[in-house]
């Protein structure tokens, strides 16, 4: 759970976030269950998303820019034929198109041209803060407001599963990538549509999902160690 030994100071702990949890709720599980009242995470993951969270405590979120920094790895399904305004699963379908005809070497194909260093405009329905607010905040209410283009670079993508109308990828990025963007950008260039169904985060950095610990396994621990940090 932790990637050193645990000193008074604080601590770096690898979570696995279940969904339907928010990034901050695991971040308040954590205060509540070691006590310390200083606690951050170390880029956020959406709702519907699992995987790979890092969380630091005490002078130990001083790092936190650091781990923000380094690259991702993600396990993401996209489901061809249908977009949505968040491009993911948190909003309804609001546009069917229907991906028949479309073939897996079509997909590869496309998949494979988004390698590389590219512009990329995050998503009306995002955490990032537009004067202040967050874009969610605006989105929900309707809003539209310019958003700046962002250098992302993907690494890595590979087509894992045709099941059509789902599609399993593995996809290495740079940080600051939104692979929902990523999901409807490659559906736009398919002509069909498509919207990220499926999240997983798998890596950040060297660190990864298979070294973490469920929320479950940390109250355990923490109930086990009789209060004390972690």
């Amino acid at each position: 759970m932790t990637m050193e030994p645990v000193e008074n100071d604080g601590a770096v702990l690898l979570l696995d976030k279940p969904a339907r949890w928010t990034s901050f709720d695991v971040v308040k599980k954590v205060r509540s269950v070691t006590g310390v009242r200083k606690v951050g995470h170390a880029g956020t993951l959406d709702p519907m998303a699992t995987g790979l969270l890092i969380i630091c405590t005490g002078r130990r979120t001083r790092d936190v820019k650091t781990f923000m920094g380094m690259d991702k790895e993600y396990e993401a399904e996209l489901t061809l034929g249908a977009r949505t305004a968040s491009f993911d699963a948190e909003t309804p379908v609001q546009e069917h198109k229907g991906a028949e005809g479309i073939t897996e070497e079509q997909v590869r194909e496309v998949v494979a041209s988004f390698v590389g260093t590219q512009e990329q405009t995050p998503p009306m329905w995002s955490a990032l803060k537009v004067n202040g607010r967050r874009l969610y905040t605006l989105a929900r209410r309707g809003k539209t407001v310019e958003r700046k283009p962002r250098t992302v670079t993907i690494h890595r993508i590979e087509v894992t599963a045709f099941e059509p109308p789902r599609v399993r990828c593995t996809v290495a990025c740079s940080k600051g990538t939104y692979v929902r963007a990523l999901a409807e950008d490659i559906g736009l260039r398919l002509g069909c549509g498509a919207y990220l169904s499926r999240l997983r985060r798998t890596r950040i950095g060297p660190y990864r999902v298979d070294d973490a610990v469920t929320i479950e396994q940390l109250v355990g621990r923490a109930e086990e160690a009789g209060s004390r940090p972690l």
